[in-house]
């Protein structure tokens, strides 16, 4: 805040402040939000320098994180956790049909595990 001094006859009316930055309610994209909120979740970064960064309050910011965490607001995929199973096939597995194929499912349970099925996970 800059504050100036004016030289009046007014009573009353000696000072001046100049507010900078963005006044009033500022709209957020969805991919936006979740960007500043995926780079409040990378290790060793505070949600108070996040947000101070992109000029928000702390408490707004943890705000979007809790969406997050409740799953109304989605967040970028990270290509780094991104991860493929294996998957071995049988050609004359049990419940194999007529061409020796079996369907196989692989169902990913959290980072780094999977469990393979060969019905609805």
């Amino acid at each position: 805040m800059v504050q100036h001094y004016l030289e009046t006859n007014e009573p009353g009316l000696s000072r001046l402040e100049v507010l900078e930055g963005p006044t009033g309610r500022r709209r957020w994209s969805v991919e936006t939000k979740a960007a500043i909120v995926a780079e409040s979740f990378e290790p060793g970064e505070r949600v108070a320098d996040v947000a101070r960064r992109h000029g928000l309050t702390p408490q707004h910011l943890t705000s979007w994180r809790r969406l997050a965490r409740e799953g109304k607001l989605v967040l970028p995929a990270d290509d780094a956790a991104m991860r493929f199973a294996s998957v071995l096939v049988e050609e004359d597995a049990p419940g194999a049909d007529e061409s020796g194929a079996r369907e196989v499912l692989s169902c990913v349970d959290g980072p780094g595990s999977a469990s393979t099925k060969s019905s609805e996970c």
